[in-house]
């Protein structure tokens, strides 16, 4: 086999790896969170546990990835050399999948607005366009053909390879996605009693403070960051040995920060603008903010147009990053361990997940495609955040932690004594050791409803 391809420039790693990071959630799932946990208070919160949680856990990926320079598969029995705990990257690869098929079906919806969008077909009161998702969601063909076409759109970016495939489309996708988000932004920002949303988010109340607050914002600091997927591993594995690895989580994790605060920026202003609360799920994205923006912006309706396209094109973007990253996962360990072709080892990542895309687009008001009771596509999404996530990154932990060699973790941590914060070295172990495992623990136990 040739030699392993890496990452081309630092910017090209942070943007590439920020990118697996930031999506949908980051639009979406984010500025709900704030708004039902007192907004900027959960800010702070929620940038306390990226400190303790995610950066910790990011290097602890990074390690077993740039180490190994394989696949999942191979990255975590490569670091102990024993090949049992192989199997936390075959569950990464696993759940790295089956999310991939089902992120691809909202991805899809995305699509079918920013056309819905582009020739006024979302105009209309909150009942008109409820209607109009229920009936697009619902139909069996529509929804599953878009779903598989951004699949196809990610394998074409993948099979190009690591430098011409996905470090181009991140230098070009991640900075586009930053321009849309700041030109949102300044005109949410810009509507009248804009200053109650921004306020909001920005001054925090700390009678807000509660456990069930702590524990969703670590949550989200969890799930916002990717850990658990593989995606981090797999992505480290193409960095090169002068990579420093605390520093890149941590400006990853600043531009992932960055990016969910701008969308509150974004969603917040336009909200309170019109009275509008943020809901929960597809129903903002899909429901909620077309509304929105056509109340917020018809003293200038071309304006709420751009916006409103602006908005779902956004949002593609962001899926896109992240569909590349779980694609690649998939991708890597069908051409590294079956000693396929990269092309072949895509179109086996592709058709697999395009199956479940279809199922998973045709569970949605199909009562007869269901598992436990639940429809496949909601499934898919509780096992893998309920149980595969977690428990993927609860045993990395443990790993690097506790069974990896100290020596090596510590070469890898400080790049051999030549360029990493040796003095931090002891908090990292100790992060990774004590407070990972207890945080996601308490995480698994908020989920379940033990706490």
């Amino acid at each position: 086999m040739s030699e392993r391809a890496n990452f081309g420039s630092k910017v090209g790693v942070v943007l590439a790896t920020a990118g697996s990071a930031v999506g949908l959630g980051n639009v979406w799932r984010f500025p709900f969170m704030a708004g039902h946990n007192g907004g900027a208070v959960f800010m702070l919160v929620y940038l306390g546990c990226i400190l303790l949680l995610g950066i910790p856990g990011m290097v602890s990926e990074f390690i077993v990835g740039r180490h190994s320079q394989a696949n999942a598969a191979r990255a975590y029995g490569t670091l102990t050399n024993k090949k049992g705990w192989g199997i936390i990257g075959l569950l990464g690869i696993l759940t790295s999948t089956i999310i991939l098929g089902f992120y691809s079906v909202v991805a899809g919806w995305c699509l079918q607005y920013l056309g819905a969008s582009a020739v006024g077909g979302l105009k209309g009161d909150t009942a008109y366009v409820q209607q109009y998702f229920q009936t697009f969601s619902g139909d069996p063909v529509k929804p599953a053909v878009l779903g598989i076409a951004f699949i196809l759109i990610t394998h074409f970016i993948i099979v190009r390879g690591v430098r011409n495939g996905i470090e181009k489309a991140s230098k070009l996708l991640m900075p586009l996605l930053f321009i849309l988000l700041l030109i949102i932004v300044i005109a949410s920002c810009s509507l009248p009693n804009a200053s109650e949303g921004i306020e909001f988010l920005l001054k925090p109340d700390f009678s807000k403070v509660n456990n069930k607050m702590f524990l969703e914002a670590l949550g989200q600091a969890f799930f916002s960051l990717s850990l658990g997927t593989a995606c981090l591993c797999t992505y480290a594995s193409y960095y090169s040995r002068q990579t420093h690895l605390l520093q890149s989580a941590t400006q990853i994790a600043l531009v992932d920060f960055l990016i969910a605060l701008m969308a509150g920026l974004m969603i917040f202003p336009a909200a309170f603008s019109v009275g509008v609360q943020p809901d929960s799920g597809p129903s903002l994205i899909f429901i909620t903010l077309p509304g929105v923006f056509q109340q917020a912006f018809s003293f200038l309706p071309a304006l709420g147009y751009v916006i409103s396209l602006m908005f779902y094109a956004l949002l593609i973007f962001a899926a896109l990053t992240s569909t590349i990253s779980m694609h690649e996962i998939g991708t890597a360990f069908f051409h590294e361990e079956l000693k396929m072709k990269r092309p072949v080892a895509a179109w086996i990542e592709t058709i697999v997940c395009s199956l479940i895309a279809v199922f998973c687009s045709l569970s949605v008001g199909n009562p007869d495609i269901q598992v436990l009771g639940m429809p496949l596509m909601d499934f898919c999404d509780h096992l893998t955040a309920q149980y595969m996530l977690p428990a993927g990154a609860l045993l990395t932990s443990i790993l690097v932690g506790w069974f990896a060699s100290k020596a090596l973790v510590r070469e890898e941590f400080t790049n051999w004594e030549t360029g990493g914060p040796k003095s931090l070295f002891g908090v990292y172990l100790f992060c990774v050791r004590y407070i990972v495992p207890v945080c996601i623990f308490l995480i698994l136990m908020h989920q379940f409803g033990v706490i």
